[in-house]
């Protein structure tokens, strides 16, 4: 299963991506997280401690790598083509809750017009998890799905788009719904989050309605998820707090519909 996870910076979709991974791998399946956001901080929401998780140099900031797979003896010209897998095997980290973690780095936009040898190996990375591999494959990303490109995007299983009540955010969503329909994919659902009130829960229903989105659940504020955050520790730990149980259950939900599509 393929799942992307995308959302306004802040809203919490690292910790949904985290532990949509988190409860997958805890029923056996073999999970690999992909942090593709620009800032990265999928690692200590996985449990890496802060020391082990600023050692982790992005793929897309690793030269040697880079220069490895797509480098040429002649100046300017590099390798379009090149195998990945070893990458997931030499650099995949694991986590202390059973989950594989791939930090990217930053990712150029498919239509950006970018060539560099950088961004080719990410691309051909996150193709080769989210078309040629087997496992489920969450990936955290930024707002949009651009540099997912069309023949990548539309082997995502489900795009989940995670909003707060806030108007920025579902603005956010509304342009990342419309990017992800462009982008072949099928199954899209809205997912509200640090939800205090009613009348926030209502204003993303309402928001849902008039977007065409499908509403997968609400994951209320969670007092817990905030302390650990300050300090430094991975909500995970919180296995029975109100947010970590409502991610649970919308993980059951996401692998029941895909028992439903087979």
């Amino acid at each position: 299963m393929k799942i992307a996870v995308c959302g306004k910076g802040g809203v919490g979709k690292t910790l949904i991506a985290a532990g949509i991974a988190y409860c997958f791998a805890d029923k056996g399946l073999k999970t690999i997280a992909i942090d593709a956001d620009p800032s990265p901080n999928l690692a200590l929401t996985l449990g890496l401690p802060i020391e082990k998780a600023s050692k982790i140099l992005p793929i897309s900031e690793n030269k040697e790598l880079i220069e490895s797979k797509t480098g040429t003896e002649y100046s300017g010209i590099y390798r379009l083509s090149f195998t990945v897998d070893d990458i997931v095997r030499e650099y995949s980290v694991q986590t202390p809750f059973g989950v594989n973690l791939i930090v990217m780095g930053t990712v150029k936009s498919m239509g950006s017009g970018c060539t560099c040898p950088a961004n080719a190996v990410i691309r051909s990375l996150l193709r080769h998890l989210v078309v040629e591999r087997d496992e489920a494959v969450i990936l955290d990303m930024e707002a949009g799905v651009e540099h997912l490109g069309r023949g990548t995007a539309k082997h995502v299983d489900t795009m989940l788009i995670v909003a707060d009540a806030n108007v920025k955010a579902l603005e956010t969503a509304k342009h990342i719904r419309e990017l992800a329909s462009k982008a072949d994919i099928k199954s899209v659902f809205l997912v509200g989050n640090k939800i205090v009130s009613e009348i926030q829960k209502g204003t993303i229903v309402k928001f849902a309605e008039n977007n065409g989105l499908q509403i997968l659940d609400f994951v209320p504020f969670d007092q817990k998820v905030m302390e650990a955050e300050m300090q430094g520790e991975t909500p995970l730990k919180y296995k029975e707090s109100n947010a970590m149980r409502i991610i649970g259950k919308l993980s059951l939900k996401l692998l029941s519909k895909e028992q439903q599509a087979k």
